[in-house]
């Protein structure tokens, strides 16, 4: 049968009503980190996602700088809600590495999934082989395995004092486009920017992971008491001569973008590996 014209009055109302309600609710953006809940970077991120979307803050209450995707199985997790500055956010901070943050966010303190999940902004590079150490990184990683879209913004600049206005343009342009657009399945972005004014900032790339690593070893020293310990330095060394890596854009002046993937799966030697005894 067909509807009459009441029915499709009411058919029409509803979808006016449902297409209003979209477009009067923000985006909601889940904002954490690995330098702690006070460091000046993510408040400067949480300034940029106030003006973009409802913002929740679920970050450690002390730096898990270096962390990886280390996560707490062995002793209990503590959480308060906080407020370090003004602003609507809302804040909680909690005592555990930046991807149980995102654990505990989404599975306890949000009352809905978000619509992205920014972490950082960190201060100190997370190009080419950082990423791997990367508790910034490791957050953002952690809402893309749960299928939320993710990006870790990354200023090379490991003062505490570090001036992040020159980039917060860049970052909301950034974010904008990721929830316009969407980010492809299974990935996230690692985004890191150069130390530079605003002006002097030559653009965007998107680049491919640098071959690099780090020549380390340990600085041996005695503590007062006469014991022995260790301290870890080590120098940077870029071994890739690409044009196309995040190392060789930030060296010149350029934002990199690298689409990564926490599929760890080595695809192009699985045929090789076939051909064994096995």
């Amino acid at each position: 049968m067909f509807p009459n014209r009441l029915e499709v009055y009411c058919i029409k109302i509803s979808y006016f009503s449902s297409e209003i309600h979209k477009m009067k609710t923000k985006p909601l953006i889940l904002v954490t980190n690995d330098d702690g809940i006070t460091a000046p970077g993510i408040r400067a991120l949480i300034e940029v996602m106030n003006d973009i979307g409802d913002v929740v803050v679920v970050a450690p209450d002390s730096p898990q700088s270096a962390m990886g995707h280390a996560i707490t199985i062995n002793s209990t997790l503590h959480s308060h809600k906080i407020k370090i500055t003004d602003g609507p956010q809302q804040e909680f901070s909690c005592s555990g590495t930046p991807a149980d943050c995102v654990k505990l966010g989404l599975n306890e303190l949000l009352d809905r999934k978000p619509d992205i999940c920014v972490s950082g902004i960190n201060h100190g590079s997370n190009s080419s082989i950082n990423v791997i150490y990367s508790g910034t990184m490791s957050a953002a990683i952690e809402a893309g395995i749960e299928g939320i879209p993710a990006i870790g913004f990354s200023l090379l600049d490991f003062s505490w004092n570090a001036d992040f206005t020159p980039i917060k343009k860049f970052i909301r342009q950034i974010t904008l486009e990721a929830l316009e657009k969407g980010i492809p399945k299974d990935v996230v972005f690692n985004v890191n920017f150069p130390k530079l004014k605003e002006n002097e900032i030559k653009g965007i790339k998107i680049c491919r992971q640098a071959k690099a690593n780090w020549i380390e070893k340990f600085d041996k020293r005695t503590n007062p008491m006469g014991s022995e310990y260790y301290w870890l330095t080590g120098t940077f060394v870029n071994e890739d001569k690409g044009e196309n890596t995040d190392e060789w854009a930030l060296n010149k002046g350029y934002i990199s973008i690298v689409p990564t993937q926490f599929d760890l799966t080595a695809h192009h030697a699985i045929q090789e590996l076939n051909k064994w005894n096995l």
